[in-house]
């Protein structure tokens, strides 16, 4: 099923964020180890879940889950997490919806906060 378009406006992506994902290094020295790897800065938007989006994220802790909106990008993947520049928040992605509208305009990831401790 093919959702409505809803037309993008860019001044809506309005926060940078950074998507990591784990992987082997190697440092200066040769030694590899591992880390969390820079992948791509873009921006997005953040955007509360709806509710339908709130009850399939109740098993993943839907209080501390957000959407964030960015343009059509392939290669996201459920094991890596985002940094909200903005907020200097980390997340884990938990679902990403490649093509939401099926129009390659838009990819939607939803994302589970990280709390320190």
């Amino acid at each position: 099923m093919i959702l409505a378009n809803k037309p993008t406006n860019p001044s809506e992506y309005d926060r940078r964020i950074t998507i990591q994902r784990f992987g082997a290094t190697i440092d200066d020295e040769g030694i590899s180890t591992e880390a969390w790897i820079d992948v791509i800065t873009i921006w997005a938007d953040r955007k509360p879940l709806t509710v339908k989006e709130f009850f399939e994220a109740s098993a993943v802790n839907a209080q501390k889950s957000v959407k964030y909106r960015i343009r059509y990008r392939t290669g996201m993947l459920s094991d890596m997490r985002l940094i909200d520049l903005r907020d200097n928040q980390t997340y884990n992605i938990r679902g990403v919806l490649d093509d939401y509208y099926g129009d390659h305009t838009q990819t939607h990831i939803i994302a589970e906060l990280i709390e320190n401790g």
